[in-house]
């Protein structure tokens, strides 16, 4: 098959995905047009819209599967979407959070909930509208999302985040460090918790001697190889589910703190590894980390096997090929 990705890269999905889509034989590409500090280029062809407008009709002739990532098609306006159809392309949109987080909604489900990087409800309910009326079947990436667009289409795919672990050396936490390395990489502080984190790592600093280091402004593989010395890694403590930096956390062998909704908990596997943290009781569960050296390791070794059965790329692209195969019926 020949698998179009597009047109914005988020998390490194697309390329990551094409990565190991290409594993199987097939033909992967994605084309993006959000270009961010964090530097993505796997597996991509970094583009804007004058660049799509020049090669649409060869994108259109070439590819058989069209794999929309984050309410984006070829142009603004989904004008794309009927010559697709027309060409009885295939077709499915990727959602993964701020692009269809109803504000209202997301607050009803969740205290702590910040919602100021999605569009307003009428801009996501108008491009839903006039996606779906061409593309039916969307993939999520955990239940917190579906819940926002289940009534949009026929049928909606949670397929886990994935990375690929060949990129990720676990380096468990030493049980013997005098000094604990302490680390939140906020790509939006006001979506991630920053203030509430940074306030409790301020508070933990008058009994406990710990380094703490907020990474912003770096690309991707510089802040990995950053993580590799940390002892906790501190998460999204507002959103109610976890996103790529838990991932690849989990990956290194790191424990992390993550607020996951109540109701969501079940949703997940039974050996799900994360620290639940909350503004509330954040305090109390890096201090239980801080107490227990030797469960900052146990928890860093639960999510790395956790991360090897759940969100390797390996593993997920055998679920994305099923709901390829199966797409229209």
């Amino acid at each position: 098959m020949k698998i179009f990705h597009g047109t914005t890269e988020i998390a490194g999905q697309m390329g990551i995905l094409s990565s190991a889509l290409t594993k199987k034989g097939h033909c992967s590409v994605g084309y993006n047009t959000f270009h961010s500090y964090l530097g993505y280029k796997d597996f991509l062809v970094n583009t804007d819209q004058d660049g799509l407008n020049e090669k649409y009709e060869e994108i259109l002739d070439t590819f058989d599967i069209f794999h929309f990532h984050y309410n984006t098609t070829l142009r603004p306006d989904f004008s794309d979407l009927y010559d697709l159809k027309r060409r009885k392309k295939k077709m499915i949109m990727h959602h993964w959070g701020n692009d269809v987080r109803f504000h209202e909604l997301a607050k009803s489900k969740n205290p702590f909930a910040y919602t100021g990087d999605s569009p307003p409800n009428e801009e996501i309910h108008e491009k839903l509208v006039a996606i779906t009326e061409y593309i039916k079947e969307a993939i999520v990436q955990d239940y917190e999302v579906y819940e926002y667009v289940k009534d949009y289409y026929e049928k909606v795919h949670v397929l886990p985040i994935a990375i690929d672990l060949a990129l990720f050396t676990p380096h468990y936490p030493s049980i013997n460090k005098d000094k604990p390395l302490i680390l939140h990489a906020p790509t939006n502080p006001a979506f991630k918790g920053t203030a509430v984190v940074e306030e409790t790592i301020e508070k933990l600093k008058e009994s406990y001697d710990i380094e703490y280091r907020r990474i912003e402004k770096m690309n991707h593989d510089e802040v990995i190889d950053l993580y590799a010395n940390a002892d906790i890694i501190i998460d999204q403590v507002l959103c109610g589910s976890y996103g790529l930096l838990s991932v690849e956390s989990m990956a290194l062998g790191k424990p992390v703190l993550t607020y996951i909704r109540p109701d969501l908990v079940k949703t997940f596997p039974s050996e799900f590894p994360i620290v639940n943290s909350n503004p509330n009781d954040l305090y109390a569960k890096v201090k239980m980390l801080l107490d227990n050296p030797s469960l900052r390791k146990e928890i860093g070794r639960k999510g790395r096997k956790y991360v090897e059965k759940y969100h390797s790329h390996d593993v997920v692209v055998d679920q994305l090929l099923t709901i390829y195969a199966n797409l229209g019926e």
